[in-house]
């Protein structure tokens, strides 16, 4: 039996993302642009008494929480990077934030849902001229916060979608190459426009239409739609930290490259290890074996398979292709 890994001894467990850094500095422009905005609103509620700019005030400290634990989680993955503690890298601890940023979205919607409701029931005054210049001000910072951030989201959303292979297809799974680091923080910044252009429709309505229920209305739809996002990002970084991520088209890639006529897989592990890279254990029995290296060698070609080892067992008795036949 010979059992290897793709390179030399001394290969490397760095699978953070190409674009870690890049990333990382824009989390931490959108984290001071928002913590910025939380002290200049809290301070104005504060000296002019507005109980709606504290209360914007202190919803935005919420976020600027859930950007800091993104910003966090950067700077944790890269200075660990080498820290031998963690097997396979830092490459899953964007996953890990985005995981638990998915969660406070989620409360975020279920605490918007339950105050909207309570006041479809019994609905409160509005100061609305206060309120729609609040806003419009809210807007406006997470306007400039997703644009920080939204360029480098949709590249690798993009980037997941159109990433293909010499078999021409690609992944089944969505989000396979994302980072989910920074699209928790970019749906963080999206979840906070959103509910900011709701509530100017609402506030609107309300001041010139007479339409009061509007406001809660609007704050129910926001948080169905951001519920949703909560559950996606949930979905898709869960998958990642219970190695759930391979598509079923990755397996089938693999044992293609790998099988040969003599050389069958009978065991083959595959998940990701970092944005956009996978981590391969795969088992070959065969009646001639290769090496390991050479067998290793057939998947260089996609890139995306960043640790390779391959296990090769000398077939005893009959093969396991003849016997199959």
């Amino acid at each position: 039996m010979h059992h290897d890994h793709k390179h030399a001894s001394a290969h490397s467990h760095n699978f953070l993302g190409s674009s870690h850094d890049k990333h990382a500095r824009r989390t931490h422009w959108v984290v001071a642009l928002t913590a910025a905005m939380m002290v200049i609103e809290i301070a104005a509620g504060l000296w002019t008494g507005s109980m709606a700019l504290l209360a914007d005030g202190i919803h935005m400290a919420t976020h600027a929480g859930a950007l800091g634990v993104a910003a966090f989680a950067y700077w944790y993955a890269k200075r660990h990077v080498g820290n031998p503690r963690f097997t396979f890298g830092t490459g899953k601890v964007g996953d890990l934030a985005g995981f638990a940023s998915a969660l406070v979205l989620a409360m975020f919607a279920i605490g918007i849902a339950v105050e909207s409701f309570q006041r479809l029931i019994a609905p409160v005054g509005v100061a609305y001229a206060e309120a729609i210049w609040i806003a419009v001000l809210g807007l406006a910072v997470n306007l400039a916060s997703a644009w920080l951030l939204g360029a480098d989201h949709h590249h690798d959303h993009e980037h997941a979608h159109g990433h293909g292979h010499g078999h021409g297809h690609t992944h089944g799974h969505e989000h396979a190459h994302s980072d989910n680091n920074l699209r928790s923080a970019y749906l963080h910044v999206l979840a906070d426009a959103l509910t900011s252009v709701l509530a100017i429709i609402a506030l609107l309505a309300g001041q010139y239409l007479g339409w009061r229920w509007m406001d809660a209305a609007m704050g129910l739809v926001g948080a169905i739609v951001i519920a949703r996002w909560s559950w996606s990002l949930m979905r898709d970084t869960s998958a990642v930290l219970v190695d759930a991520t391979a598509s079923p088209e990755q397996y089938d890639e693999i044992r293609e490259a790998l099988e040969d006529g003599d050389a069958s897989v009978t065991d083959l592990h595959v998940w990701r290890v970092g944005p956009g890279q996978f981590g391969v254990i795969a088992a070959l029995v065969a009646a001639e074996p290769l090496s390991s290296e050479a067998y290793a060698d057939r998947l260089s070609i996609h890139e995306e398979y960043a640790h390779i080892t391959i296990e090769v067992h000398r077939c005893q008795g009959r093969h396991p292709i003849l016997r199959a036949a």
